[in-house]
C-alpha cells in the first residue's frame, strides 16, 4: 500500500512541475511579466510552497522553461526533417515566440553568458538537419549556414525591440519575419 502512495505522489508531482512550466510559459508570454512567481502559481493551481519546492527561485524556473521550449523545438525539427516544406513554418513559429515571449528572452540574457551559448547551440542542433532537409529539397537558399540562424533571430527580435509599445513591437516583428523569410526561402 504504501508503495501506491509514493506513485500517486509522484503522479501528483509530475504533474504540479507541468502546470507550473506551463503557468509560466503564458506568463512569460504577456507583454510584461507581472510578479512571476505569485503569478505562476496561482496559474498553475499549486500553493507558493508548491512552486518554490519544484523552483527555488526566478533563476531555476527560468531554465526550466528554457528548457521545455527547447525539447519542444527538437521534436518539432525531429518532425520536420522528412517533411521539408515543414522547415518554413517551423522557423516562422520560432521567431514569433521569440517576440511573444518576450519576457522569458530577457530573463534568459541574464543568464551566465555560458548557459545562453548552450541554449543557442542546442536550438542550432535541432533546426541543423531540417535546414539541410530543406536546402536540399530546393525550399531554402542554398548560401544559408546554420549559424545564419542567430542572425535572423537577432533582426527580428532587433525589429520588434525597436517600438516604443508591446503592440507595435509585435506588428513590427511579424513583419520583420515576413522580410526575413521571403529572403531565406526560395
Amino acid at each position: 500500500m504504501m508503495y501506491g502512495v509514493q506513485t500517486s505522489r509522484r503522479r501528483d508531482a509530475q504533474r504540479n512541475r507541468a502546470a507550473i512550466i506551463t503557468a509560466a510559459s503564458e506568463v512569460l508570454s504577456g507583454p510584461e511579466p507581472p510578479a512571476l512567481m505569485p503569478e505562476v502559481a496561482r496559474r498553475a493551481g499549486v500553493g507558493q510552497a508548491t512552486l518554490y519546492r519544484h523552483f527555488p527561485d526566478r533563476h531555476a524556473l527560468t531554465v526550466a522553461v528554457i528548457g521545455h521550449h527547447l525539447q519542444g523545438l527538437e521534436v518539432a525539427a525531429a518532425a520536420s526533417v522528412e517533411r521539408p516544406a515543414l522547415f518554413r513554418p517551423l522557423l516562422r513559429e520560432l521567431l514569433r515566440s521569440l517576440i511573444t515571449m518576450r519576457p522569458l528572452v530577457l530573463l534568459a540574457q541574464r543568464l551566465e553568458p555560458g548557459a545562453r551559448n548552450r541554449y543557442v547551440r542546442r536550438a542550432i542542433a535541432a533546426l541543423s538537419p531540417p535546414l539541410r532537409s530543406a536546402q536540399e529539397s530546393g525550399y531554402v537558399r542554398h548560401d544559408l549556414v546554420p549559424d545564419d540562424l542567430i542572425l535572423l533571430v537577432t533582426m527580428v527580435r532587433g525589429a520588434a525591440e525597436s517600438t516604443g509599445d508591446v503592440v507595435s513591437g509585435l506588428v513590427a516583428g511579424e513583419r520583420s519575419i515576413d522580410l526575413v523569410l521571403d529572403g531565406v526561402f526560395l
